[in-house]
């Protein structure tokens, strides 16, 4: 639904088509990011995957958002006033504006954007739950929005998968009007052996078409199951440094994890939806990780006040204001 606000948000000078309720750019993007998109698109469109309609994939979500952000939910960061415009960055299929934003919709204005068809997904299954909505399919680094123009930027999980993480988180900061806030989520680094691995599988899918990927990536599914079955703790008494792996304990298949290569596993999914992770973690040609000095750095130069800032082994969540 595009009332007068929506074309007030938009650039004027890009050459925007409408196409089944999209607004589309088609001048996208350089090889990799075209990967990226297609990877993605891919993957979003398995629907009988990793579904909001599942009742564990809902909670799961929900649940960990939660956690990321101080035990509140991440429409408690809007800032003050009636119907803010809160810009989804790298929206995908709407999973996370779902389950964030269920029961929010009418009192907010919705701008879902993704650099892939994923976006007809969210366009389907948000449009049906909103009354002002938007929906572009455009590159984030170069989204066809004006300069202070929206109130809230959710990035979750997105602006790693592009370029550069810092470049991205840079393009969006001026979309957001002054005191607007940004609330986003980017991979931290791993220990030594993890990084080195997830990249070199990383390496050889990003080759491949979605659909192989995807049939590759069963491989490092099943065999997260299997370290999962087994029933032994592993306990490092010091710090290996050379590695960075810290001392502690683990399960034989979180130590897996966290320190040789993400095969991930949950009893309560099926095969396909712990397939659906590993597959979103190597598939796309940019994955980029950071530190948490990073991030800090990046939001001092980019006017950004933090009002959290919570880091955890899978990455950084970040929600600041713009000064």
């Amino acid at each position: 639904m595009h009332a007068d606000w929506a074309s007030e948000i938009l650039l004027p000078d890009r050459n925007l088509v409408m196409s089944d309720g999209v607004l589309r750019d088609a001048s996208l993007v350089d090889n990799q990011q075209a990967q990226t998109s297609d990877a993605f698109g891919f993957k979003w469109h398995q629907r009988d995957t990793y579904s909001v309609d599942n009742p564990s994939i809902r909670k799961l979500h929900h649940d960990w958002t939660v956690a990321r952000f101080g035990g509140r939910e991440i429409a408690s960061y809007f800032p003050a006033g009636k119907h803010p415009i809160v810009l989804d960055a790298g929206c995908g299929s709407g999973l996370a504006a779902l389950v964030n934003f269920s029961g929010m919709f009418d009192d907010i204005r919705y701008v879902g954007l993704d650099i892939s068809r994923a976006v007809d997904i969210a366009a389907e299954t948000i449009g049906a739950a909103s009354s002002q909505n938007l929906f572009i399919q455009a590159d984030m680094t170069k989204a066809p929005i004006a300069n202070e123009a929206v109130d809230f930027i959710m990035a979750e999980g997105t602006l790693h998968h592009t370029p550069s993480t810092r470049g991205a988180l840079a393009s969006l900061v001026p979309k957001l009007r002054r005191g607007g806030k940004i609330a986003f989520y980017v991979y931290a680094k791993k220990s030594a052996i993890r990084e080195f691995t997830d990249d070199y599988v990383r390496e050889q899918f990003s080759h491949l078409s979605p659909e192989k990927a995807w049939e590759a990536t069963e491989d490092i599914t099943r065999l997260g199951i299997a370290l999962g079955k087994i029933d032994a703790e592993i306990e490092l008494d010091a710090p290996v440094r050379a590695l960075g792996i810290p001392a502690g304990k683990w399960p034989v298949q979180r130590f897996f994890y966290w320190h040789v290569l993400k095969a991930f596993v949950r009893p309560d999914l099926s095969f396909a939806d712990m397939n659906h992770i590993n597959f979103d973690w190597f598939a796309p040609a940019y994955a980029h990780r950071q530190t948490p000095d990073e991030v800090r750095q990046w939001c001092g130069e980019l006017g950004l006040e933090i009002e959290h800032f919570h880091v955890e082994e899978a990455g950084i969540t970040v929600v600041a204001k713009r000064s």
